[in-house]
């Protein structure tokens, strides 16, 4: 009789243990954790879409995905407007001011003045007055009437003048200035020391020599973007990389708008990682796998490396190519988009290098399932610990 009690309570004990783990294990959601599983990342992308969510795309980061990534490339100066220089001569434009001297070959002239003095010169000269060209693209001459200097350069403007002046003037001669040059200018503003419309020498002036003209960058380098506008078309590229790399410090052109912006880089690293914190780069950013050290690596204890993700906010036609059957609602122009990486696969690696962090994006680093049991035991072991003292009293 008293080992059939023993075996009874051998059983109730058991199936108490048993009771106790299956209710640990079913409770293993409201356990305390570092964010969602593995299983729960790739299984929610399947069921989140729904009248105000549109789901997301999960997708490995393997040889194809790192390749249509790694084609986007970064903007470039010389590679979306070129290099062309500039032409050394350069034109008079609408807005421009201008200064136009007359000689005369004897005195006696329509230009030449009875007395020298200290403001002209020479008794056979007469300097007109500044001028603005007009709207209509002219200025006015004495006795020459209205000169259409719009798109000519200062010679041809003399020689126009000179020929209106023929038979009017002695052998006159002209010389025109550009005392106030609107037209042949590049605007600069943003984080520079003074923003202002910078004059274009005929030479031709670089990026960097219009920076300097208006005083140099204000914000950090390492933080500063240079914006660049020219008919119609735009393009940002870091500060860091017109000093590191000549070919994009290009020539800017009349019209051109340069703008020079502080944007601190950054993504978010959550989970199992090292570091859960906002982590910052240098504006001409990082690899993939610079910023899973940046954000301290895994932590070998509590982390699944099958379950590393990269999660960002891609153009429709970004997640197009990487899966052509998700579906995209009507409408929309950018697309929630999960990069898995198997860190367990040494591939993963050298495939992380070839990927570029982008500001804002959200590296999460999965627990791995171990974690859950270890917190269902130490939940539950208290309490199994408790029923066989309990038992081991009573009899």
């Amino acid at each position: 009789m008293a080992f059939v009690r023993r075996r009874e309570t051998v059983l109730r004990s058991t199936s108490l243990v048993a009771v106790l783990l299956a209710t640990g294990l079913a409770g293993c959601s409201a356990l305390p954790g570092q964010g969602p599983s593995s299983a729960e990342v790739v299984g929610e992308a399947q069921s989140s879409a729904n009248e105000t969510q549109h789901g997301y795309l999960v997708t490995t980061l393997d040889a194809r995905v790192a390749d249509i990534l790694a084609r986007r490339g970064d903007t470039s100066f010389k590679g979306r407007f070129g290099d062309y220089r500039p032409a050394p001569d350069q034109r008079i434009g609408i807005g421009d001011s201008l200064t136009v001297t007359i000689w005369e070959a004897s005195a006696g002239g329509l230009f030449s003045s009875p007395v020298v003095d200290r403001s002209s010169p020479g008794s056979h000269t007469a300097v007109i007055p500044e001028q603005v060209v007009a709207r209509d693209g002219s200025i006015t001459v004495p006795y020459a009437g209205r000169i259409r200097v719009a798109g000519l350069t200062s010679p041809m403007v003399e020689a126009r003048i000179v020929q209106a002046l023929a038979g009017k003037a002695i052998e006159p001669q002209a010389l025109v200035a550009i005392s106030r040059n609107l037209s042949n200018t590049a605007t600069v503003s943003g984080e520079v020391v003074q923003g202002a419309r910078v004059p274009l020498s005929p030479r031709g002036d670089k990026i960097l020599d219009v920076l300097a003209s208006a005083g140099g960058v204000r914000a950090p380098v390492h933080e500063s973007f240079v914006t660049l506008t020219r008919d119609g078309r735009s393009v940002k590229v870091p500060m860091q990389t017109l000093l590191t790399a000549p070919q994009e410090n290009i020539f800017v052109r009349a019209g051109d708008t340069i703008v020079v912006e502080k944007a601190p880089q950054s993504f978010t690293a959550f989970g199992a990682a090292g570091r859960n914190a906002v982590v910052t780069f240098d504006a001409v950013g990082i690899t993939l796998e610079e910023g899973i050290a940046k954000a301290g690596g895994l932590l070998g204890d509590q982390s699944d490396p099958e379950g590393v993700f990269l999660l960002r906010i891609e153009p429709v036609s970004v997640a197009r190519q990487i899966d052509p059957t998700f579906v995209v609602p009507p409408g929309r122009t950018m697309v929630e988009v999960v990069y898995r990486i198997n860190m367990r696969d040494t591939n993963s690696y050298f495939l992380a290098r070839k990927v570029r962090v982008q500001d804002k994006d959200i590296l999460y680093v999965a627990s791995s399932p171990l974690n859950d049991l270890q917190k269902v035991l130490s939940v539950v072991a208290p309490a199994i610990s408790t029923v066989y003292t309990a038992r081991h009293l009573g009899n």
